[in-house]
């Protein structure tokens, strides 16, 4: 398998190798991804799947944005030479791309492997020529259109099933005694980060939220992900100290996202985290499409105007149609959702 990243995008891909591994036990499934995203697949110290390591069996790893930055350097040559020896080492019987990407493309060809399966419509067109096996997927949402593409490896009808993430001792151990630390209110995880700021509803809509939610009687915790404490100050400002920051590591963060009793995010990695571990989801959306990588697999609410339409264009401000969607929006649809789940 190569998904190299992002966050949200592994976990679009879990569901499908979940159900391969779960179709074919005995099979060795190895995978190529980013090091950043290890937690993700596996824990520091695990070497061989179980409980820490519960899909593949193997791990490779391409940090390929340092590669990017460094095309030319020997380390970047030494690198990539050694992670092509290691894939040689092993005879695949096939290999997945399930990015769609060159990059990807590139480090599958890497194996060295006769059958290499991609989307006959893959997100970079060059990458199309790189396969040996077209697959013309027909599924509305990404995590359809993957378990397509891992049902092509044997001719098996594969249908989604819930990931299974790794088990940090450690991290949980860690979870358990922050929560302690507070009482016992249901927890609310707020995420206002997004991959760029179009995604990006208001972060004062979000504290504004989030004075609902304690309202209702929420424990707030706020994720900050590198370079976006200072939204999370905002929320914290704006429910005067109620709210509390997190500053985790990836392994932390999953831990936690298990306990939560709601997550409200937009199209980012910590909304597909909730909805991978079964969380109950309230997703904000504007340029992205919820159909195609919107909550999946979960009990969720998605907010999305009418006047949005499917733009990926990296704008800095947010999307005028994300602009329509009001904090009451949001609070309503945690109601509606909390109240099915009988949260309420």
């Amino acid at each position: 398998m190569v998904r190299l990243g992002a966050m949200g995008d592994i976990l679009h891909a879990l569901p499908a190798v979940t159900a391969l591994r779960l179709a074919h036990p005995a099979w060795e499934i190895d995978w190529v991804v980013e090091p950043r995203w290890r937690a993700l697949l596996s824990t520091q110290d695990s070497t061989s799947r179980g409980p820490q390591q519960p899909v593949v069996d193997l791990l490779y790893f391409a940090p390929t944005k340092d590669w990017r930055r460094s095309p030319l350097s020997k380390k970047t040559t030494h690198e990539i030479n050694a992670l092509r020896s290691r894939l040689r080492a092993v005879t695949y019987n096939a290999v997945i791309d399930l990015q769609g990407a060159l990059r990807s493309a590139v480090i599958g060809r890497l194996a060295g492997c006769q059958r290499f399966i991609g989307e006959d419509a893959p997100r970079e067109a060059a990458a199309r020529f790189l396969f040996t096996e077209r697959v013309a997927t027909r599924g509305a949402h990404v995590i359809e259109q993957d378990v397509e593409l891992a049902s092509a490896v044997a001719g098996d009808t594969l249908t989604p099933v819930a990931p299974t993430l790794p088990v940090d001792p450690a991290a949980e151990a860690w979870c358990d005694r922050f929560l302690a630390s507070s009482g016992v209110r249901p927890v609310a995880l707020i995420n206002p980060g997004a991959g760029w700021g179009a995604k990006r509803w208001p972060v004062d809509r979000y504290a504004a939220a989030a004075r609902g939610l304690i309202e209702r009687g929420f424990r707030i915790l706020v994720n900050a992900g590198p370079g976006e404490e200072q939204m999370a100050d905002v929320i914290v400002q704006g429910t005067s100290g109620a709210a509390i920051p997190l500053a985790t590591s990836l392994e932390q963060l999953i831990a936690l996202t298990r306990r939560i009793a709601l997550c409200v995010a937009g199209d980012t990695g910590p909304l597909h985290l909730a909805c991978a571990l079964g969380r109950p989801v309230v997703g904000i959306y504007g340029p992205t499409d919820p159909s195609r990588n919107g909550p999946f697999g979960t009990r969720f609410k998605v907010l999305r105007s009418p006047l949005s339409r499917r733009d990926h264009t990296r704008h800095p401000e947010p999307e005028e149609g994300l602009l329509t969607i009001a904090p009451d929006d949001v609070l309503r649809a945690a109601d509606e959702l909390l109240a099915e789940e009988g949260v309420r």
